[in-house]
């Protein structure tokens, strides 16, 4: 057997030399996101000969200080963890910068923190189809699943007994999403186009008796008559 020497970060499945080569070649400023499942941590890099060098690093503990009383690691915590970090990065002077996930996942979480970033104004690279929809980023979706649990007391405060214990009804979460991220941004925040509700295609009226009406038969044609010889 003949041994092929690989490199140990390849090894260990750590990193994406390919990715990581196309960074530095392109002399760009990365944002990396780490997702656990407690936390969301997000750091703006640049590559240079002696290492990395960390120009401006957010975590979602940091968002307590702003007021939030939600989840530090779901869509909405991710989404604002990004835009401290985005806010931190312009500080900084840095206005510009690329998605790095390495040998991660992207996620719909991930995704979230990358449009944080992008919407605190640094110019990032992002497709409008992967990103959540504003009303998941904003937490709706949690607030419906509260609303709908809510005739079920004892399982609704089974669910939501972390958020409860902090002072915030899940069925306002969208709110307080708004109100935090005024905070960190400075603006109000814009309001949310409602819910289109489709309507359900209306059906024929049928006549008494259930039956449908008969349609008219066409009129025959009558042959037309011969010639006389």
């Amino acid at each position: 057997m003949t041994f092929v020497h690989t490199l140990k970060r390849i090894r260990l499945d750590k990193t994406n030399y390919r990715k990581r080569a196309a960074v530095i070649i392109g002399r760009h400023s990365f944002a990396t996101v780490r997702v656990t499942d407690q936390n969301v941590s997000a750091q703006v890099i640049k590559a240079t000969p002696t290492g990395d060098r960390v120009i401006a690093s957010a975590h979602s503990h940091e968002l307590a200080k702003h007021g939030w009383k939600g989840s530090t690691n779901n869509l909405p915590a991710c989404y604002l963890t990004g835009l401290l970090l985005g806010k931190k990065a312009l500080e900084k002077g840095t206005s510009k910068a690329v998605l790095y996930i390495g040998k991660e996942h992207f996620t719909t979480r991930v995704a979230a923190c990358a449009k944080g970033i992008a919407d605190a104004g640094v110019n990032m690279p992002i497709s409008e189809e992967s990103v959540p929809s504003d009303e998941r980023i904003s937490g709706q979706h949690i607030a419906d699943y509260a609303n709908a649990l809510k005739s079920d007391q004892q399982e609704y405060n089974s669910r939501f007994s972390a958020l409860l214990k902090n002072g915030l009804k899940p069925e306002d979460y969208p709110s307080h999403f708004d109100e935090v991220r005024t905070k960190i941004t400075g603006k109000p925040a814009e309001p949310r186009a409602p819910k289109e509700k489709k309507e359900a295609p209306k059906k024929e009226a049928k006549p008494k008796g259930g039956k449908e009406p008969k349609k008219e038969a066409k009129a025959e044609k009558k042959p037309k008559e011969g010639k006389k010889k």
